[in-house]
Parts: C-alpha cells; structure tokens; sequence
C-alpha cells in the first residue's frame, strides 16, 4: 500500500509549476491515503487558504492534513481570539483528524498552539489519544501518526512534550512518524518506528534542494520511502531509502 506524504505547501509564496502539477503526479501512485504535514498557507489568509482547499479537492483521497505554524494568523487578533477558525472552514473542522482505510489507520495531531510562535508542543492529553486511537487499530493495520514539528528535533528546534509523544507512540505501536516543517527531506529508524520528514511541496522556499514530496509504500515489513523532487522536466524519483522492520508492517 501506498501513502503519499506531502508538507509545507506554503500557498502565497509558492511555485506556480509545483503546483499546477503536484495532482496529477501525486495521483499517478493510486495512493490509499494523502498526508500533508502542515504550513498549507504562508501566512493564514483567506485567498491562500482558499488555494488551499482547491489543490486538496485535486488530491487523491481520502486526504489527513494537520496545521502548521504558518497556517496560524501571524500579528493579528485572530492569533488570539480564533485561530484556528479559517482552517476549521477551509480544511478540516477537526484539528486531530483520524483516517481509517483499508490496512492503515491514521491519526494527525495539532502541534501548533497559538501561543508558540514557531517552534511546537504536544501535550500529555495528546499523547493520550495516540495510545488510545492508534494503539486500538486493527491488527495488521499501518499506524501512522502525522504532526507538522519532526519529533526528533534537538536542540532549539525540539518539540516540547516529546518524550510523552515517543513513550505513546512506542506504547501504541506506530510505524510512520510523518512531519514537515524544516523543508528539508529526511528519514529516520528508531527502534521499530519510521520517521519521515517531507520537503517542501509547492514552495518556491526551498533550502538546497527542489520542490518534493514522498512516496511511502508498506508491504511485509519493509517501508520503502521514494523522493519525489520537481526538477525542468517534470516530477521524479529522487533518493530511495528502504527500511526493514521487524515488527507492526502489514503485507499491502
């Protein structure tokens, strides 16, 4: 089975080819579940949230989106008073949404509270809920947990409540950890438990490198993670990392 794993869309300040083309590439894999880790907008506008929710109706579904810090209004009484409430009308009512298909289950969390500028928290009650969403999915299923701030960050980059997060999601036996958020691509294994970072998708603020998004496939305890990058010809395979796992994978 297929994931396609997308972030940092940053609508407002992105590349007109990236996304005019994403869809089309992105739907050519038949992917079972779309992903996008967060910064849909680049600075929660109406008109971007609007471009947003036109490139997600172009995705293959079903599709699990999560905010990021630019999806947050920046200085502005909103920031305060209603932040959420442009992405709750354009993207999703639901800011830890839960998508079940046929051989995943997949919960997003809501890394970004309004008082954080940048950089994200998770809370003990969210770590709850990856035990108690992900940690009663149906044996054999992919448990995906999705967030905009990579967890395993250091520094001052680290995303406070970690060590609840990683405890929970060792606990509820996840498989994919999907983030976004530094624009730069990245996997990592700890222990039995796969962690993706994706590029940037459709922002012309790429950080030495392309425009990208990442092809995830699972089958018979093997993740296989393709970079997507856009380059003058279109979209193509990139780096190509795969990881055995011993545990928790299902057949696809």
């Amino acid at each position: 089975m297929i994931i396609a794993h997308l972030s940092d869309l940053h609508l407002g300040a992105h590349d007109p080819v990236a996304v005019a083309s994403i869809a089309a590439d992105v739907e050519a894999v038949r992917p079972a579940l779309t992903v996008v880790t967060g910064d849909l907008t680049m600075r929660a506008r109406e008109r971007e949230f609007r471009k947003v929710r036109e490139l997600l109706d172009r995705l293959p579904g079903p599709v699990l989106a999560v905010t990021g810090n630019h999806d947050v209004p920046l200085a502005d009484w909103r920031r305060v008073l209603t932040p959420y409430d442009r992405w709750k009308s354009w993207i999703d009512g639901d800011l830890e949404p839960v998508r079940k298909v046929p051989g995943i289950t997949a919960l997003g969390l809501q890394s970004m509270p309004r008082w954080r500028w940048k950089n994200g928290r998770v809370t003990s009650r969210q770590a709850g809920e990856v035990v108690r969403v992900l940690g009663a999915a149906p044996q054999g299923d992919v448990r995906v947990l999705a967030l905009h701030h990579p967890p395993l960050a250091t520094g001052t980059a680290a995303l406070l409540g970690r060590r609840h997060l990683l405890a929970a999601a060792r606990a509820a036996r996840v498989d994919l950890v999907l983030a976004g958020h530094t624009h730069v691509p990245d996997v990592r294994v700890l222990g039995h438990q796969v962690f993706v970072v994706a590029g940037t998708t459709t922002s012309h603020r790429v950080r030495g490198s392309s425009c990208s998004w990442s092809m995830i496939s699972a089958d018979r305890g093997e993740i296989v993670v393709r970079e997507r990058n856009l380059g003058p010809d279109g979209w193509h395979v990139g780096r190509v990392v795969h990881v055995r796992v011993s545990a928790g994978v299902s057949s696809g």
